[in-house]
């Protein structure tokens, strides 16, 4: 506070430099009044006193009033130039012999004096000691020196010549004006000291509001009553697309609005803006859709009315910026949340919301829903056959054709591949769903043109209602995906509603799937042998090697139940190769050397990296010589990944095996497959063969023109399915060199074959 040490928060110079500069405004009138005082003090001792006594005194008086009228003169520029520790002792020094020489007369000049002139010039210094406390609060170093000082002075002197109830005067008036002195001190200090705070205060916000200001993206904006621009920053007029000289004074509403403020067709958030301004009310990071120069743009608004001393509104003050880009940001990834990417229609997240939205309407007020799951048929093989680029052009040119469809009652989404999804949000007409279904197969039916190929894949569509059944959004999905499934095994292009009785057979999957992972283990597999005789001298020349699953929960399992769960689940992979070791084992213990066994294998089985190890395997484990085992495979192996499965087989024709194609004529049957694998046999298919015995011509002239083409390529032809002597006749007689049937033999066991064998002995003995 005395200024004698460093205060605790703060420069030394600048809390006391600025009270020290505060003497300069009193500096003449504590000059005069001392000046006046030392003529007083000469007049009343001049005839008491020695003449050079009064001389000196009152020439060291005014040459001290001089020295300190000029020293604190020179303290008003202080504020600018800093003030040292130097010129704070001069004038603390200054002040004290000032103290000095008043005292003088106190203790000195008394005794020559009439105890009457004593009152008169103690109440003179009393009145310059009270002068000095009140002119100097913001030097109390000084005052304190010159009051306390003179005061002892004239207390002592008081009480040496008699005067003691002056004296106790003089005691009290000092002590009192000291103690104001530092009160006054106390309260100067501390007054600077907050004066600092503030200003250090004001410096730190104005320095931060500069650097906001000139930030990139943001800035002040400031309001007058009538909502109209004031002290316009180039930050804001930035951001407005404006000059200065063009906003100031303008609505702000008037000029963020664009072509709205004539129209009166505002966005919302201007209206809440608008409101906000309107009630006066305070807003924080408010997100505002404005127009600048017919661009659209977001900015982010914070703002607080503001009021005079009075009270009264006076506008508003607030911050701005722009957040166009994180708006566009944060809209796209709510986008990609919602919407896929390839084909632009709702994904899972966003049908599995509108069919929560749709249940809960539907149980709300009794009415119906409905889920449509889409499949497309034979999609898989565009993709593998012409790659995936065509393949996303297709689901690209799907999702247009899905979308020309939909009505406001519909929503379609892609739930991922080749699955797509439709939510009918009222579905109380329960022909609107299958109009919906048809339309969907319809449209998805029609050919393609993409990059110069003409491409066909239907669709399969399975529904479920909602809420009758299922009250929840996996319910419903799952539901519908057991319709689909049943379309599908129906052979596509089908549409097909939920019944209970799905659910029932997707529950005797599930179970049979259990149970068949652990069949190998429980060794309920085995293998039947059907046999395949020479046309002419009905001879068995092979066995097609049948594998059969005797369940200990199921009983006896159909193939045509658990051989396509088995390719579906891929349990396919370990069975054929189990199936492919016993067959071959069974051909070298058992058979003759002239018969061959045929193993049907799997597509799942031919992409595995290791077929070709597991059939040389089999062979050399077996001992069965290559030219014995005959693979046979559908046409389905060329849906899959062709160029791998056809390695496969060469692989295994260059080992010595042979290979069949097996079902020839009731798929593609396309003659590209004879040219890309040299098939040693071709197998026709069953109902071909029953067709001719029923005298059907399209089926005679498709099994002679097989035949022919065979004969022409150097490869064998086997019918399949003859069940009587006349069909095999007629076989024979259309130029077929292998059958199979229930006519030659049914599947049996491997004692059953080998009890075949064993008669085929007898009569060639007999």
């Amino acid at each position: 506070m005395l200024g004698l040490k460093d205060p605790e928060h703060g420069d030394w110079s600048r809390v006391h430099g600025p009270q020290y500069a505060l003497l300069h405004h009193r500096a003449s009138a504590r000059a005069v009044l001392n000046l006046a005082g030392t003529a007083l003090m000469a007049i009343s001792f001049g005839g008491s006193l020695p003449g050079f006594l009064i001389a000196a005194w009152s020439i060291g008086l005014v040459a001290i009033t001089a020295y300190m009228f000029r020293l604190e003169n020179s303290f008003a520029s202080l504020d600018v130039r800093g003030f040292s520790r130097a010129e704070q002792r001069r004038h603390m020094l200054a002040a004290v012999a000032k103290g000095v020489l008043w005292a003088v007369p106190g203790t000195f000049f008394l005794r020559y004096v009439d105890p009457t002139i004593h009152g008169v010039a103690w109440a003179y210094v009393a009145a310059l000691m009270l002068g000095s406390t009140v002119s100097r609060y913001s030097a109390p170093l000084g005052a304190l020196g010159f009051t306390g000082i003179a005061g002892l002075g004239w207390t002592v002197g008081l009480a040496m010549h008699g005067s003691f109830a002056l004296a106790i005067i003089a005691v009290l008036s000092t002590a009192f004006t000291t103690l104001g002195a530092i009160e006054s001190a106390k309260g100067a200090y501390s007054e600077r000291l907050a004066r600092l705070g503030m200003a250090e205060k004001s410096q730190v916000v104005s320095l931060l509001l500069r650097e906001y200001e000139d930030s990139a993206a943001d800035w002040l904006f400031q309001l007058d009553a009538g909502r109209r621009l004031q002290k316009v920053s180039p930050r804001l007029a930035f951001a407005l697309g404006r000059e200065l000289g063009d906003i100031e004074g303008k609505s702000f509403l008037e000029l963020i609005s664009g072509p709205a403020w004539e129209t009166g067709h505002f966005p919302q958030s201007l209206h809440d803006l608008a409101n906000k301004f309107k009630e006066r009310e305070n807003f924080s990071n408010m997100t505002v859709e404005v127009s600048i120069n017919g661009e659209r743009r977001w900015w982010e608004l914070s703002g607080t009315p503001m009021t005079d001393e009075k009270g009264n509104y006076t506008g508003y003050r607030g911050v701005g910026s722009d957040v166009t880009a994180q708006r566009e940001s944060s809209e796209r990834i709510a986008y990609l949340a919602r919407y896929d990417t390839l084909t632009a229609l709702p994904n899972r997240l966003m049908l599995h919301e509108t069919l929560a939205e749709a249940l809960a309407y539907a149980e709300k007020w009794r009415s119906r829903c409905a889920f449509l799951m889409l499949d497309l048929d034979r999609f898989k093989a565009v993709n593998d056959s012409l790659g995936h680029m065509i393949g996303d052009q297709m689901l690209a040119e799907v999702a247009t054709r899905l979308g020309s469809i939909m009505t406001e009652n519909e929503i379609c989404g892609r739930l991922g591949g080749d699955e797509f999804g439709i939510v009918i949000r009222d579905a109380s007409d329960r022909k609107r769903i299958e109009r919906v279904a048809r339309a969907v197969i319809e449209s998805l039916s029609a050919p393609y043109h993409i990059e110069n190929h003409i491409l066909y894949v239907g669709a399969s569509v399975g529904s479920a209602i909602g809420p009758r059944d299922g009250r929840t959004v996996e319910e419903l999905m799952r539901n519908a995906d057991l319709s689909l499934y049943r379309a599908k095994d129906l052979g596509g292009g089908e549409h097909c509603s939920y019944e209970p009785s799905l659910h029932a057979s997707a529950e005797e999957r599930r179970q049979l799937e259990f149970a068949l992972r652990s069949a190998l283990a429980k060794n309920e597999l085995l293998l039947n042998y059907q046999p395949v005789v020479d046309a002419n001298s009905e001879r068995i020349v092979s066995f097609e090697a049948l594998v059969r699953w005797v369940s200990e929960e199921h009983g006896f399992v159909s193939p045509g139940k658990f051989i396509p769960l088995a390719e579906d689940t891929r349990l396919i992979v370990p069975i054929g190769k189990w199936v492919m070791q016993q067959a071959c084992a069974e051909a070298a213990r058992n058979w003759p050397e002239h018969v061959k066994v045929n193993v049907n294998v799997s597509p799942e089985q031919l992409i595995e990296p290791d077929f070709v190890a597991t059939v040389v395997q089999a062979l050399s484990r077996s001992g069965l010589a290559p030219k014995r085992l005959e693979i046979e495979v559908t046409e389905s192996i060329f849906m899959r990944d062709a160029d791998v499965a056809g390695r496969a087989l060469e692989q295994c024709m260059a080992l010595g095996c042979s290979v069949a194609l097996d079902d020839f004529g009731t798929g593609y049957s396309s003659l590209g497959y004879l040219r890309k694998l040299k098939f040693s046999t071709i197998k026709v298919d069953r109902t071909f063969v029953q067709g001719a015995s029923q005298k059907s011509a399209e089926s005679v002239a498709i099994i002679r023109a097989v035949v022919a083409m065979a004969d022409s390529l150097g490869m064998s032809t086997t019918a399949e399915g003859v069940e009587t002597a006349d069909e095999a006749e007629m076989i024979r007689n259309m130029g077929c060199t292998k059958i199979q049937g229930f006519h030659f033999g049914r599947p049996m066991s491997a004692g059953d074959a080998m009890a075949l064998f064993r008669a085929a002995d007898r009569r060639r003995i007999a």
